[in-house]
This record gives structure tokens, sequence and C-alpha cells, in this order.
């Protein structure tokens, strides 16, 4: 089977293409071939169609090798060059070679002509194919390989320079940052292949929107950005607005019809700051303030924002707390509802502050959280609670301690080594030990939690999910996890007595448990009423007011002693 080439012959003789053309056939070329001899002519073939590779003759009348060389540089063209002379001398091929040609053939001895056209068009070959693998680099540098879209990279680029687009020209700008409201549970129940689409299709819907001077980027997860430059808070609500708007017709994917919701924050040059750091992480503020009272969207104010002088100044002397052992902490039995007796504790931090009296754990926890300090806070409430266990057994308390890791902790793939480590400091078994992880903190990565949790596992450690029902992984994760236990929230806990809707939930969680082969744990039991209920509904184990409020080490062992509920 031949193959085809399209071949432009720079040729004065038709003698001689002929000849050329009949060489290439031999070889099994089928050549289209157009004949050109002067530099209009060869131009406008350039322009006009598309080649595989130029054969050019070094001499003409009206043209020359050197100067087709030239116009086929200007072109920009990537075309393999091979002269085909019969009179040029060396010095001529020499300097033809220099100036970029591929090659240089005698018509006397064409059998050099196929080798030579075999090995630049394979060369342009592969030179294509670079040109076009590091296109995709450059591309994939800036731009999101899902959807497309630039990327955090490059929106923060232009938001850079619409920002000292705006200060030269004393002019506005909006920056909105976007998130979809309960992605994960699309997730978990549709798949990732159908929430990989739907992300497709959410940047074109808000695209439509804007002005070409706009941008629209994934910024990462299922957050999307918009830039919005010369536009004031007017403009920038009239947008969010349109963006909502637009939102509201179902998404068709695989003939599913899917509702999306979002939250969307605004942050304003210069009115909520001057940097691309200070817009970014105000129009995130903003959103979250959406997203808690379901608003749509929230333009930022300096209320919303937990990046306050006193946050800044108790993340630095939380530092110094760990570092000054300052912290305590307190303890919460865990009753048996079939036996009535403890069967264990969750070790619980609490920080009272010289200035500020008592801090509240949610004032900590969660900026520790953003900031990195979870990591030497949970060390910090690891070794603590280890020590007060091995206190304990000295005194002749077999108790278990629970403790609850964060987001960070459950994507720090040396955590099970760190744990490991200091069961063996306070020669203690394993099963002394339990982590508690929330849903959320698992979905944040949940294949990097996996690999953390089975790590966990494997060391007899005691996995439970925390607030059971508040995250999107009840069913679609919970099997995959090396879980022993779940803790039924508070919120479903507290009012089964007066709401049947409550109990029925928990009733189902209970059921959704066992079913499982997993122990579960009611959180929130504050009276006699609701401990009955839940005993009535099978469940294992409780926490609440009801049996003990979280305690300090020193009273629990006289609790033990003087509770109903205690261990004799």
């Amino acid at each position: 089977m031949s193959i085809p080439i399209r071949v432009l012959m720079v040729e004065d003789s038709e003698d001689d293409a002929a000849l050329i053309v009949r060489e290439l056939k031999r070889s099994g070329y089928d050549p289209a071939v157009e004949r050109v001899d002067t530099s209009d002519a060869m131009n406008k073939a350039l322009v006009e169609q598309t080649w595989d590779i130029v054969i050019c003759d070094y001499r003409m009348p009206a043209f020359s090798a050197p100067d087709a060389l030239m116009l086929l540089k200007n072109s920009g063209l990537d075309l393999p060059f091979i002269i085909v002379s019969g009179s040029a001398g060396e010095d001529h091929a020499v300097a033809a070679m220099k100036d970029g040609a591929h090659d240089y053939i005698m018509k006397d001895n064409l059998s050099r002509l196929i080798p030579a056209v075999e090995r630049e068009l394979r060369e342009v070959r592969v030179r294509r194919e670079r040109d076009q693998a590091e296109e995709m680099i450059r591309f994939l540098a800036y731009h999101d390989s899902l959807t497309a879209l630039p990327n955090r990279t490059l929106l923060r680029d232009r938001l850079e320079r619409a920002i000292l687009d705006a200060q030269r020209e004393n002019r506005p700008l909006a920056f909105l940052l976007m998130d979809l409201d309960r992605f994960k549970e699309i997730n978990d129940t549709l798949g990732h292949h159908r929430g990989d689409q739907l992300l497709q299709q959410v940047g074109p819907r808000v695209q439509n929107l804007l002005r070409g001077s706009d941008t629209v980027a994934r910024f990462g997860g299922d957050e999307f950005a918009v830039l919005l430059p010369h536009t004031g808070a007017e403009g920038a609500a009239e947008t969010a607005q349109k963006i909502l708007k637009a939102l509201q017709p179902p998404f068709t994917i695989d003939n599913l019809p899917i509702h999306v919701e979002a939250s969307i924050g605004i942050a304003l040059y210069p009115e909520h700051g001057t940097g691309s750091e200070n817009l970014i992480q105000r129009a995130d503020v903003a959103m979250y303030a959406a997203k808690r009272n379901g608003s749509g969207y929230v333009s930022y104010a300096p209320e919303q924002d937990q990046h306050s002088p006193r946050r800044l100044a108790l993340m630095g002397e939380l530092r110094q707390a760990i570092e000054q052992n300052q912290l305590f902490l307190h303890y919460q039995p865990k009753i048996s509802l079939l036996t009535g007796r403890i069967i264990g504790v969750e070790a619980l931090v609490r920080w009272q502050h010289p200035e500020y009296g008592f801090v509240p754990p949610d004032q900590f926890i969660g900026p520790a959280e953003q900031t990195g300090l979870i990591h030497p806070l949970t060390q910090w409430v690891l070794d603590t609670a280890l020590r007060q266990c091995q206190v304990w057994r000295e005194e002749g308390l077999d108790i278990r301690v629970a403790i609850n890791l964060s987001v960070r902790n459950l994507q720090d793939l040396q955590l099970p080594g760190q744990v490991a480590e200091r069961l063996q400091n306070y020669a203690l078994s394993s099963d002394r030990l339990d982590l508690e992880i929330t849903e959320s903190a698992i979905m944040a990565d949940p294949t990097r939690a996996l690999q953390v949790l089975t790590g966990l596992d494997q060391l007899g450690i005691g996995l439970s999910i925390d607030d059971f029902g508040t995250g999107y992984s009840s069913l679609g994760y919970l099997k995959k996890l090396p879980v022993d236990t779940i803790k039924v929230d508070k919120s479903f806990v507290m009012d089964m007595v007066s709401d049947e809707s409550d109990t029925a939930i928990v009733k189902c969680a209970i059921a959704f448990g066992h079913n499982l082969g997993l122990k579960v744990v009611a959180e929130g039991v504050e009276n006699r009423e609701t401990w009955n209920r839940l005993a009535a509904l099978g469940c294992d184990s409780a926490q609440g007011y009801y049996m003990s409020r979280p305690i300090p080490s020193a009273e629990l062992a006289r609790w033990i002693g003087e509770s109903p509920w205690g261990l004799k």
C-alpha cells in the first residue's frame, strides 16, 4: 500500500521534477506534488495548502534555494527542506546546511533521496510530538485538566494583573469564590465519574454569563473562582445572582437530572483587600458565611472573619500553651447500655487562658487546624491521655481512652508510626486506645484517609466514626473503612423523646451499624427517657450529661467509685 506524501517541489525543470516523483513512487510513496519556481508561487502554496516536505533545486532563473529556505523560515512552518541540485558546489551545500536545510543531494545520485526523505519525515514527526507534549505541559500548568478552565495558578496571575490595572486606573474589581453545596453527596450517590461530568458542565454555564474580560476558573475540588475586573459591589452582587439563577435548571448527566446549589463569597478591591491573598482569603470567609446561613451569596464583612488580631494572638499563645503544658484534658465516660457500667472515656482538650479565661474548643481547634498547629496539639493530647491511662492502670483502673483526630491528622502518613511509638513509650497495649474521626475529615481526602486508618487498624487500635449522620460518607464509604464503632451525633439523640423523626433516624443508624458488624454509641444523652429509648433500640453504649459531664482526671477515680455507672 502506497504511503501518501504531499510534496512542494521548488523546481523550474519539469523533467527533473518528474525524476524525483518517479523515485518517490518506486520507493512506495504516493506523492501529491505542486511545482513552483518563484517566490510568489511558493508563498501562495505555503499559505493555501499543507505540506509534508519541501524539495528544492539550488539555482533557478528567478529563484534560489537560499531564498526559498528564508521564505519557509519566515512562514513559521516546520517542514523538512531538502535541496536536490545538479550544479551547486560543496561550499554552497555547507552554507545551505548551516542556514537550516536538512540535506543536500545531487541529482545524479538520487539513491540518497529516499533515505533522506524517510529520515526527515521521521524527525519532523518526533519534533511535532515533542512540541505537542510541551504545549500540553504548558496548558496543564495553567489549566485544570478536567474542565480545561484556568486553574488556581493562572487565576492568581490574572488576579494580580487585574489588581495592578485597578490601582493604575483607580477602578474597582470583584473576586468571587463559589462552592457547590453537598457535592460530596453527589459523588457518593452517583459516583465520581458523574461528579466529574457535573464539574465539566458547571464552568461553561457560568462562563456564558460573563464578559470577555472576566475569568472563571476551577479553584480546586468543587470550588470555582470568578474574576470581574472593573466591577464594584453592585455589579458583583448582580453577577452572583445571575450565577445562582443559571445553576437552578438541572444538569443532565447520563439522562439523570441533577440539581445543584452553590454558595458564593464576594471580596472587593480595594474595600476588602489590596493584594491577591487578601481577596482570596476574604472571599473564602464570605463563601463559608453564605454556606452557613444558606443565603446563596455573601459579601465579605470583618465580623465574619476568624482571622482577627485576637485569633492570631490566640494561635501564637496556643503554641506556647502546648510547649509549656498549659492545656489540660477532661474525660467524659462512655457507658454500656447493657451493663450500665463505664467502658471507656473520651479525652477532650481544655484551655484556661490567663487573660481571656476559658477558651471554648471551637475557638482554637478550628484555627489550629487551619494553621497547622493541630499536629503538635494532637501529639500533646495523645501523650497526655496515654500517660494518664498508664497512671490509671497503676491505680488498678482498666480504662480505655478515646482521642479525636482532625482532617490534617488523617492526611499524615506518619501518624500510625507516631501512635505506635507512644503506646510503646507508656507500655500500653493498643486495645487501650480508640481514635475518633468525623465523616467530613475522611471525605477531605478519602484515599489518603483510608491509608492512614488502615495503618492504625493494623496496630489493633479501635477506630470510631464520630458525629455519624452529619456527613456524606455514611453509605458510600463506611463499608470500606476499617472502623469498629459509629457514634450517632447528639443532634439526633437529644430530642428523641419529643421528636419521632429523630427516633427513626437513630433507629436506622443503630440497625445500619449492627448490620455492618459495628458497635453503636449515642452521644448527647441528657435524661433517663432517652437512655431507656436507646436501650430499647439495642444501642450499645452512650455518652452524655445524664451520666456525666467531662471531668478532670483527678475526679474520675472518685466518680468511678461513687457513681452507679462505675466499674464496680
